[in-house]
C-alpha cells in the first residue's frame, strides 16, 4: 500500500481553525449544505403544489439520484485531471445559477416540471464533481495527523444541517415557494467565494501520463480492489447503508402501524438525528483513540444488538432514541475508517478511489428502499426488522472474522500529540 507523503505539510502544528484553507474550504460549506438540505425538503412541496402529481414528485426524486448513478466513476477521473480547486470553485456558482432559474420561473409564473428538473439535474452534478473533489484535496491542506479532526467537521457539517436544513426549508417555503431556492442558489454562491480564499496548491500530484478516460475511471476501482482493507471496510459499509436504509422506511411503517402521528413520528426522526449529530462531536476524541479494527467489529455487532430492540416498543419517543443510540455511532466509523483508508491513497488517485467509494457504498442505497417495500409488504414492520437484523448479523460476523479488518493498522501515533478544537 502507498502511504500518504506529509513531506509537504509544514513542520508546525497548526490548530485546524488556524487553518485558513481548511476554515474556507469548510465555513463555505456548512452554508451551502444547509442551503441544499433546505431545497430538498421543499422540492417534493413544490412539485406537488405546481402539478399536484405524487408520480411527477417521485420523477424529481429519481432525477436527483441518477447523475450520482451515471457519472460519479467518470467524475472522479475527471477530477484527477483537473485543478480541484477550480472544480469545485466552478461547481458552487453554476450550481446557484443554475437553482435561480426556479424561482425566476415562478415570478414569471412559467415554472413547468422540465425547468425543475434540469436545474435539480444540473445541481446534482456538479454535487458529484464537488463531492470527489473534496475527497480528494483534504490530505492536502491539512497535515495527516489531524486528517480525522477535519473529516470529524465535516460530519458534524452534515449532520447538523440534516438536523435544521428540513425546517428551515418547509419554513421557508411557508413564507414563499422561491425562497428555499433563493437561499439554496445564494448559499452555492456564498460558498464559491469562500473558496477564493483558499491559496494550496490543489493540482493533483500526477507521475504518469493520462490515459483514456474509460481506463482511467476503471483504476480507481481496481485499486480498491487490490486492496484488501479497502475492499472489505467499503462492502461493509455499502451492507450497512442498505440496513440503514431499510430501516427508515420500516420505522415510518412501524411507527404509524403503532397509530403514531405524523408529527410523532417527526419528532421519532428528529431524535434519531440528534444521535448522529452527537455522534459528530464526539468522533475527534473517538478518532485518536480506537484503532480501524476495533471500530468496524465493535460497531457492526452493537448495530447488529440494536436492531432487534425496535420490536420491543411502540413508543415513537423510544423508536427515535434506539435510533439515536445507532445513528451515534454512524460518524465514528466514517470518521475513524475514511481518514485511515485516505491516509493509503496516492494523490494522482484519489478522484477516483474517491468516486469509486461512494459507489460502491452508495449504490446500494437504490436497493435498499425497493427491498424494503418488498419485505414489509411480504413481512411487515416485524418480519422487516428481523430480516436486516439477520443481515446485520452476518456484517458481524464478516468483519469480525475478516483477515483485512484484523491486520488492519492502528491510529496514527501523531494523533494523541495533535490537539485541535472540538
Amino acid at each position: 500500500m502507498t502511504a500518504l507523503s506529509t513531506g509537504e505539510m509544514p513542520a508546525e502544528r497548526v490548530s485546524l481553525w488556524r487553518n485558513r484553507d481548511f476554515l474556507a474550504l469548510w465555513s463555505g460549506q456548512i452554508v451551502s449544505t444547509l442551503g441544499t438540505a433546505g431545497s430538498a425538503t421543499a422540492l417534493p412541496l413544490l412539485v406537488l403544489a405546481t402539478t399536484g402529481s405524487a408520480t411527477d414528485a417521485g420523477l424529481i426524486g429519481a432525477a436527483t439520484a441518477l447523475p450520482a448513478l451515471l457519472i460519479q466513476l467518470p467524475a472522479g477521473a475527471l477530477v484527477d485531471r483537473w485543478n480541484r480547486l477550480r472544480v469545485m470553485t466552478v461547481c458552487e456558482s453554476v450550481t446557484g445559477l443554475a437553482l435561480l432559474a426556479i424561482p425566476f420561473a415562478l415570478v414569471l409564473r412559467h415554472v413547468s416540471l422540465l425547468i425543475v428538473a434540469a436545474a435539480v439535474v444540473v445541481q446534482r452534478c456538479c454535487a458529484v464533481f464537488f463531492g470527489s473533489a473534496e475527497h480528494a484535496v483534504l490530505p492536502s491542506i491539512v497535515p495527516a495527523a489531524q486528517l480525522g479532526d477535519a473529516i470529524a467537521q465535516n460530519e458534524a457539517k452534515s449532520r447538523a444541517a440534516g438536523l435544521l436544513g428540513p425546517p428551515l426549508g418547509g419554513a421557508l417555503f411557508g413564507f414563499g415557494r422561491a425562497l428555499p431556492f433563493v437561499a439554496d442558489a445564494l448559499s452555492s454562491l456564498a460558498a464559491a467565494t469562500a473558496l477564493l480564499f483558499v491559496r494550496a496548491d490543489l493540482r493533483p500530484a500526477r507521475t504518469a501520463a493520462p490515459q483514456s478516460l474509460w481506463r482511467e475511471t476503471a483504476q480507481g476501482l481496481g485499486w480498491i480492489w487490490r486492496h484488501p482493507l479497502m475492499r472489505t471496510a467499503l462492502l461493509l459499509i455499502a451492507v450497512s447503508n442498505m440496513v440503514f436504509q431499510a430501516l427508515a422506511l420500516i420505522l415510518v411503517v412501524l411507527a404509524r402501524s403503532h397509530g403514531a402521528t405524523s408529527a410523532e413520528i417527526g419528532l421519532m426522526f428528529g431524535v434519531y438525528g440528534a444521535g448522529g449529530m452527537l455522534g459528530a462531536l464526539a468522533a475527534p476524541r473517538m478518532h485518536r483513540r480506537l484503532t480501524p479494527t476495533t471500530v468496524i467489529v465493535a460497531t457492526n455487532w452493537i448495530w447488529a444488538a440494536l436492531l432487534p430492540l425496535f420490536l420491543l416498543t411502540t413508543n415513537p419517543l423510544l423508536l427515535g432514541a434506539i435510533g439515536a443510540a445507532s445513528a451515534f455511532l454512524g460518524p465514528i466509523w466514517n470518521v475513524v475508517i475514511i481518514s485511515a483508508l485516505t491516509t493509503l491513497v496516492p494523490d494522482e488517485l484519489r478522484g477516483r478511489v474517491a468516486s469509486a467509494a461512494m459507489t460502491v457504498t452508495a449504490g446500494t442505497i437504490p436497493l435498499a428502499s425497493a427491498t424494503a417495500g418488498y419485505l414489509l409488504t411480504a413481512t411487515g414492520p416485524a418480519g422487516s426488522t428481523v430480516s436486516i437484523t439477520v443481515l446485520m448479523l452476518a456484517t458481524a460476523i464478516v468483519g469480525t472474522l475478516s483477515p483485512a479488518i484484523r491486520r488492519a493498522p492502528g491510529r496514527p501515533a501523531a494523533a494523541d500529540a495533535v490537539t485541535a478544537a472540538e
